[in-house]
């Protein structure tokens, strides 16, 4: 049975997950595991959204000119994963599939670096990043770090062909990978808005189902957890 301080946090929202990691990483495999639960709201990354604003696939245009489309896709991103944590589920649990945070702290940070996002435009996507993380404060309980090198995650991406992700490099990976190693594993970069649960995702489907068992209890506010695992 959930602990008594679980059962508080649920009482007025849902017990919120987010499920973190790079590309190719088996966010969707994660999610689809839990989702045989009738207590947990899956939420998926709201690629949809993406490819079709207004009719404009804004992930296919960031991807063919980063340097035009960066700011126009990041700032749509920011909306689409707000509406995500401010969506209303009568489950006790939430999972949801990346979140605001890493919008901000990993891929907005890294175009930011790269010197592909201006000053001004990246302070633009700050400051509505502060404002919502203060005003509209979307409650975070537990990150699961699917954690993977990014090799794996590379031959995953080919081998899924999708067609945005023709242009994506395996040196692109390698640096999501260390903007989201220094966020959740290292700590040394941003702040983590919950306890984070690290998980070896580089393991095949075969056995992966294993390790998701494994921190089961966690996931499903079962069991509380303090510090990284």
């Amino acid at each position: 049975m959930p602990n008594t301080k679980a059962l508080k946090k649920t009482d007025k929202r849902p017990f919120t997950v987010i499920i973190e990691g790079n590309i190719g990483s088996g966010k969707t495999t994660f999610l689809n595991h839990f989702k045989k639960y009738d207590n947990v709201c899956v939420l998926a990354e709201p690629v949809h959204m993406w490819r079709n604003c207004a009719g404009h696939n804004l992930l296919g245009l960031m991807y063919e000119d980063t340097s035009r489309w960066g700011f126009t896709f990041q700032s749509y991103v920011q909306l689409t994963m707000l509406q995500q944590h401010m969506f209303k589920t009568p489950h006790p649990i939430k999972l949801m599939e990346r979140s605001i945070f890493s919008a901000r702290y990993c891929f907005v940070e890294k175009m930011f670096c790269d010197g592909i996002l201006p000053a001004p435009s990246a302070s633009v996507i700050n400051e509505w990043f502060k404002w919502i993380t203060t005003k509209a404060c979307p409650s975070v309980d537990l990150i699961v770090y699917l954690r993977t090198s990014p090799e794996v995650v590379y031959q995953r991406m080919l081998k899924r062909n999708r067609e945005e992700e023709k242009l994506v490099s395996l040196q692109y990976l390698r640096e999501i990978h260390e903007m989201h190693e220094n966020w959740l594993y290292h700590k040394t970069m941003f702040t983590c808005p919950a306890p984070v649960i690290v998980l070896n995702a580089d393991l095949d489907k075969s056995v992966i189902k294993e390790e998701y068992e494994k921190y089961e209890p966690h996931i499903l506010n079962k069991i509380a957890i303090g510090v990284r695992t």
